[in-house]
């Protein structure tokens, strides 16, 4: 199994239900680590960039994983890859450290899954307001291979929960993150 870094950014995990039952599914996991802002840092000016840039290349694959907070990132993770994610380390000439690694967003949302389309109450899908950070994800020179979203987090029955944690675990034990056409018609 590859080696995966989960960023993980929830400024409430103790009233989370979707993402601590997801995280307590893979806590014994010997390639996985998470790395959990909130709990790492109290405050945005204490994010140390050279350690978190020392950790990202450590990694095949990083995970960006939070709650949606009003149709984007929670603040914390917002700073982190503004303050991480520089110019001669992520991007630029010398700026290459990302380049082939694989990328995911896991999040969480509120609402269900037909809310996210024209014409719904929020309007748009859920991959138009990630596209902020999926395009950072391209930018750094990472491989984005997609989004893995729990709806519905607010009214999550036991069995939705349960079968988004099964989908969680098959995505982080998958080797091959490929989203081409040919490997879902070769199956």
């Amino acid at each position: 199994m590859k080696k995966t870094l989960i960023i993980f950014a929830h400024p409430n995990i103790a009233e989370s239900k979707v993402n601590k039952a997801l995280l307590e599914s893979i806590k014994n996991e010997p390639n996985i680590t998470v790395h959990d802002l909130y709990a790492t840092y109290k405050t945005v000016e204490a994010i140390d960039v050279a350690k978190e840039q020392a950790l990202l290349v450590q990694y095949d694959r990083i995970i960006f994983q939070f709650p949606l907070y009003w149709y984007s990132t929670p603040a914390m993770l917002k700073e982190w890859q503004d303050k991480v994610l520089g110019y001669g380390f992520a991007y630029g000439p010398e700026g290459s450290k990302l380049a082939g690694k694989e990328s995911k967003i896991v999040v969480s949302v509120g609402s269900p899954e037909y809310a996210y389309q024209a014409g719904a109450y929020n309007n748009f899908t859920l991959s138009e307001y990630l596209r902020p950070l999926y395009s950072t994800i391209v930018f750094t020179g990472m491989e984005f291979k997609g989004i893995f979203a729990s709806y519905g987090a607010m009214k999550l029955t036991a069995e939705a929960l349960a079968k988004d944690v099964k989908t969680y675990q098959t995505i982080l034990h998958t080797d091959d993150w490929s989203t081409s056409l040919f490997k879902f018609l070769a199956e």
